[in-house]
C-alpha cells in the first residue's frame, strides 16, 4: 500500500507527485486547488478528456500547445471551429491528435455556451461537490469514480457533452478541488495544511 512519500526535499507528497519536476510542480501548485471561471473549468474538462488512455505528464507537457490550439479555452471561439479547424488541430503535433477527442472538445464548447442559459458549466460542476469526503490514506484507498462523478457525468451528457465518463469526471473533481484526494500525510492534504 502506497502512502505519502518524502522526497529529497524533505516534503511528504502523494507518490505520483514525487515522480519528477513536472509532476511535482503540478501536485504542489495546482492539483486539488479550486479554479475560477468558465474557461478554467472548460480547460480542465477538455484536458481530462484528452488524457483518457494517456499519462497526465503527457498532457501537462502539451498544455501550452493545447491552450494555443483551443484559443485559450474560450468556449465561444472553440464552439465556432469548423472543418478547417479540425484539420489544423489534427495536423498539430503539439497536442494529442485524436479525431474523436478533438470533435468532443468542439462539441463540449458548444454545450458550454448553451449551458449558460441554465446556470453555466461552473454551477453544474459545483452542484456535484461531494459532502463528507474521506481523504484516502493510501493510493489503494483512492476511488476511480463516485456516485457524484456518475451524477455529474449523466448531467453533462444530458446537456450535450461528450467524453465525460464517471472516471474522467472524478479526475476533474480531483483536479479542481471538489474532492481532496491528497493522501493523508501529504503536505497538500487539507488535514495537514495549516
Amino acid at each position: 500500500m502506497a502512502g505519502a512519500v518524502v522526497g529529497d526535499d524533505g516534503v511528504a507528497r502523494c507518490p505520483w507527485g514525487a515522480a519528477d519536476d513536472v509532476m511535482r510542480a503540478y501536485h504542489d501548485d495546482e492539483w486539488g486547488r479550486p479554479v475560477e471561471g468558465e474557461s478554467a473549468h472548460f480547460e480542465r474538462l477538455t484536458l481530462e478528456a484528452f488524457q483518457s488512455g494517456l499519462s497526465w505528464r503527457t498532457i501537462l507537457l502539451k498544455r501550452p500547445a493545447f491552450r494555443a490550439a483551443f484559443a485559450g479555452f474560450d468556449a465561444d471561439e472553440v464552439a465556432a471551429y469548423d472543418g478547417r479547424d479540425v484539420a489544423r488541430l489534427m495536423a498539430d503535433a503539439g497536442i494529442v491528435r485524436n479525431r474523436l477527442k478533438v470533435a468532443a472538445a468542439i462539441t463540449n464548447a458548444a454545450a458550454t455556451v448553451a449551458l449558460r442559459e441554465h446556470g453555466g458549466l461552473v454551477a453544474l460542476v459545483e452542484e456535484h461537490r461531494p459532502q463528507g469526503w474521506a481523504r484516502p490514506a493510501t493510493t489503494e484507498d483512492m476511488q476511480a469514480s463516485t456516485p457524484e462523478s456518475v451524477a455529474l457525468s449523466k448531467a453533462l451528457k444530458k446537456a450535450g457533452f461528450a467524453f465525460v465518463g464517471p472516471t474522467t469526471m472524478h479526475a476533474l473533481m480531483q483536479a479542481i478541488g471538489l474532492v481532496d484526494d491528497h493522501l493523508l500525510g501529504c503536505f497538500r492534504s487539507a488535514s495537514t495544511r495549516s
